[in-house]
């Protein structure tokens, strides 16, 4: 543990990219391999079930430092992390614990069947036994609250570095449903074969907003113009009579989604798609809204009436197997024509689509298929190098998204609450309201969107318009005005205002714009009946 919380503090000490890197690549030459294995799988979201309520731990945090509940209460949103909190209150250590990470987990995971009493007095010895450098970390290893600054691309690059095998290869051999119990590090990283395990999907290639003019990409020719669907990205994967469905955030998401099972006996094994999973209108061949989607999102089993009122397809984007071989070297072109004869050849009533090509003769044409998006459900335009392979992660050049401008509605700040981590003792969470009549309406929070200074700014305006108290929340006098942006709208039972935002972000603080001239519940159902 000594070892882990020497890395933990060395990647919270700095920003800078290559220090993180050194310091991740000096631990993994050197840790233990089981130790190496769980620190991957905490940098990659692979984190143990929580045993503890964050209730019991403030409780007991309280109790062992001899102070009451309200004042602990009280000292948490200034320090702004609860494992920080607890490993700042408590007095020193009696004894000293020497013990490894993955022995740690390992006790942690054990109290899973324990009893109440049993769980305390584990972790009131632990911490009586833990400098506070490696309690805050122990403490961290409980509640999973894990903010290193490391991505999933700086882990990589650090783990090419200390085993010397390809980032790229790493990638890959690092995604799939694997657990620390499931693996060990020769089977994880060192085994010949990484595509042992049939499910393994390929890393995502992933596009940016398009930053410059798009005459600027050169010929429009060289491009491949597509719709940017609003479902979720996935891999389907079908190899040796099994089949795998994979979303880009690593979630296996098979059972969600049984319509695809019939694909098995129409493509040959060894087959791997990346596509977009969409609900869709067969009659009239269009993709349904995102809100029909969401229905099945989170269901491991899916009930027939859904199955009937949210039937999906995949729209498939990318070929990146093929008879088992792999494409991904293979430029796009190569790529696209042998999707296009593979689908083709399809039954046209199977649940998958070939993403149609926007066909343009110049830019400008291609600007006016982009204007029409959100009118038939999309987002804007992906544009791909026609001659680019298929590469890992975010990448500029060869993959851009074009997307259509957001929504945005005008609205009034009502509530205010302190945000976490650096910006503990900042009011950062904000909710929104809308006129209805003489009344506001909230409708939406956003937490992003402003710069350091104007939240500063607005920290210090709250703290002096504060007219109630709700726990950390706090309701101010209704006065600003700011700009929401959001992708998409949707009719919502469980919020007061009938509708929910998509991704809403705080788009600018309109000063220039009186607190009677923001928006009206009407003008969001308006909005509802165009988009929604």
């Amino acid at each position: 543990m000594k070892d882990f919380a020497a890395l933990f503090t060395a990647l919270d000490q700095t920003t800078k990219t290559s220090v993180k890197t050194a310091a991740l690549t000096e631990y993994l030459a050197a840790a233990r391999e089981e130790d190496r294995v769980w620190t991957i799988a905490l940098l990659s979201g692979r984190r143990p079930r929580r045993a503890i309520t964050t209730t019991k731990l403030r409780e007991w945090a309280a109790e062992r430092a001899g102070i009451p509940l309200w004042l602990f209460e009280a000292c948490y949103p200034v320090v702004g992390d609860l494992s920080e909190t607890i490993a700042l209150v408590l007095p020193e250590p009696e004894t000293r614990i020497e013990r490894s990470l993955s022995d740690w987990i390992a006790t942690l995971r054990a109290l899973d069947k324990a009893d109440e009493a049993e769980r305390k007095e584990t972790i009131l010895a632990a911490w009586n036994g833990l400098p506070p450098t490696e309690r805050f970390v122990f403490n961290k290893l409980i509640t999973g609250g894990w903010r290193m600054g490391v991505s999933q691309k700086l882990m990589t690059r650090a783990l090419a570095k200390a085993t010397g095998i390809d980032d790229a290869e790493l990638t890959h051999r690092l995604m799939g449903d694997w657990t620390p119990d499931s693996v060990s590090w020769d089977s994880l990283i060192e085994a010949p074969d990484p595509t042992a395990d049939l499910s393994r999907p390929y890393p995502f290639y992933l596009a940016y907003q398009l930053e410059q003019e798009p005459h600027e990409l050169g010929p429009v020719n060289d491009w491949l113009a597509e719709r940017k669907w609003d479902g979720i990205r996935g891999q389907l994967i079908l190899r040796e009579g099994e089949r795998y469905l994979w979303s880009r955030g690593e979630d296996l998401m098979t059972d969600r989604f049984p319509e695809f099972a019939q694909l098995v006996d129409f493509l040959p094994s060894g087959t791997v798609i990346d596509g977009e999973v969409l609900a869709y209108d067969h009659a009239a061949d269009a993709p349904l809204s995102f809100n029909k989607l969401q229905a099945r999102i989170g269901r491991k089993t899916v009930p027939k009436k859904l199955l009937t009122e949210a039937p999906v397809i995949l729209m498939a984007y990318d070929l990146l197997e093929w008879h088992g071989a792999d494409l991904r070297q293979a430029p796009l072109a190569e790529r696209r024509a042998t999707l296009e004869s593979a689908i083709e050849a399809l039954p046209p009533e199977l649940p998958i689509r070939i993403s149609p090509r926007v066909e343009a003769k110049d830019w400008d044409g291609l600007a006016q298929a982009r204007a029409i998006s959100r009118d038939i459900g999309a987002e804007g335009l992906m544009l791909k190098r026609l001659n680019a392979p298929y590469l890992a992660g975010r990448k500029k050049g060869d993959w851009w998204k074009w997307k259509v401008d957001p929504l945005t509605i005008d609205a009034v700040m009502i509530y205010a609450q302190a945000g976490s981590g650096r910006r503990a003792t900042l009011y950062t969470d904000f909710t929104f309201a809308v006129w209805n009549g003489n009344d506001l309406v909230p409708f939406t929070k956003a937490y992003s969107g402003l710069t350091d200074a104007e939240f500063r700014q607005i920290t210090a305006w709250v703290r002096k318009n504060t007219t109630d108290r709700f726990g950390p929340v706090r309701a101010v006098t209704p006065h600003h005005v700011f700009e929401i942006a959001f992708e998409g709208i949707q009719p919502s039972p469980r919020h007061k205002s009938g509708v929910a935002l998509r991704f809403p972000r705080i788009a600018r603080w309109r000063k220039d714009k009186p607190l009677q001239e923001a928006n009206t519940l009407d003008d969001l159902n308006q909005m509802l009946e165009i988009y929604g």
